[in-house]
């Protein structure tokens, strides 16, 4: 198979990690006989100190002609500690998946037995913990008209059926997929829009009987998440809610750094670790890679190359069970190895399997 990425590194440890990620995929594809080329795009902050703008025409062009992009995070204090700033580099990762159309973000929220001891929660709540968030991405409140001055401020929640639907059709092809339960988290009690996606999904669930499919208003869920994440298989959420959920569900495995995602839609897909840019951390080796690394098995999948992608994931198992860990994971007493290190264990590994 012949794939052309498109390679948005971005912010902070975002070099750092994104690097990583096109040596295993580089490496997966020698060893599969795919041919792979990559082409490299700037985005977030560094864009805007260098064009002025976090998402420029360019990047668009090259993403939109890509087969996938690789991305890595975006984010700089200097825009975070400034209200008045008018350009930041996060309108840059919203005005992508608008102009992609990537309305769908699939998060896995996993565990991984070596790591259990590393979650805030209790190992028993959290061993068995197997569940996907999918996030509405491209409607809601991060895309409603907007106003600000002095005195006031307001963001519209507004939503469509065709929106909503698409987005739902999406869960439960994945729970069809899956264990066959999908929660729809809305907030139905107090919101209109929450209401239209509670009414719209309970029209879809006939559609699939095999389907259990249950409904929970957000603050219930985000408790449940904590008390019970077992209780989840597939999770479906607009745009504000699923951004919060996500996070929160990502420290369940002990380690932001160790969770991927994807985002699909109408037109090219992106592969990106949940977290963020960390730029308290750049050049210092110490960023985990492993997100990163697992969002390229997510990009083979993505094409049915599965095999690809189990490689990676063997591959990084054998990486945790092998101490071969970033600082915040390794245990106690380890050896201490950095982001190139794990990066270029994974490859020789790939490479030797």
């Amino acid at each position: 198979m012949n794939l052309k990425i498109a390679v948005l590194q971005g912010d902070g440890i975002g070099p750092e990690i994104s690097a990583q990620g096109v040596d295993v995929m580089t490496a997966v594809c020698e060893k599969f006989g795919h041919k792979v080329a990559y082409e490299y795009a700037i985005c977030g902050a560094d864009a805007i100190d260098k064009v002025g703008d976090p998402f420029p025409e360019k990047t668009y062009e090259i993403c939109k002609h890509s087969d996938a992009v690789l991305f890595s995070a975006v984010g700089d204090p200097k825009f975070d500690n400034n209200p008045t700033a008018k350009v930041r580099p996060e309108q840059g990762l919203l005005t992508m998946r608008k102009k992609l159309g990537l309305y769908a973000n699939i998060r896995p929220i996993q565990t991984f037995k070596c790591l259990i001891h590393k979650s805030p929660l209790r190992s028993e709540l959290v061993e068995n913990a197997d569940f996907i968030c999918i996030r509405e991405l491209t409607g809601g409140m991060y895309f409603g008209k907007k106003y600000q001055d002095n005195d006031k401020a307001y963001d519209t929640n507004e939503y469509s059926r065709m929106e909503i639907e698409r987005i739902l059709k999406v869960g439960f092809e994945y729970a069809m997929r899956r264990r066959k339960h999908l929660t729809v988290v809305d907030k139905a009690n107090v919101l209109a829009t929450s209401r239209l996606w509670r009414q719209i999904a309970q029209e879809m669930a006939p559609e699939y009987p095999e389907v259990k499919t249950d409904y929970m208003y957000v603050d219930n869920a985000s408790m449940r998440m904590i008390t019970e994440p077992a209780f989840f298989d597939v999770m479906v959420t607009e745009n504000t809610f699923g951004d919060i959920l996500t996070d929160e569900g990502s420290c369940i495995s002990g380690s932001m750094g160790l969770l991927p995602s994807a985002s699909e839609g109408e037109s090219t897909p992106v592969f990106e670790p949940v977290h963020g840019s960390w730029p308290q951390a750049k050049g210092l080796n110490i960023a985990n890679p492993l997100a990163q690394i697992l969002s390229v098995a997510m990009l083979f999948e993505y094409f049915n190359l599965n095999e690809e992608g189990q490689l990676i994931r063997k591959a990084v198992y054998a990486s945790l069970d092998a101490n071969v860990r970033t600082p915040e994971i390794q245990v106690e007493g380890g050896e201490r190895f950095g982001t190139k290190e794990v990066g270029a264990w994974i490859v020789n590994y790939i490479k030797k399997a």
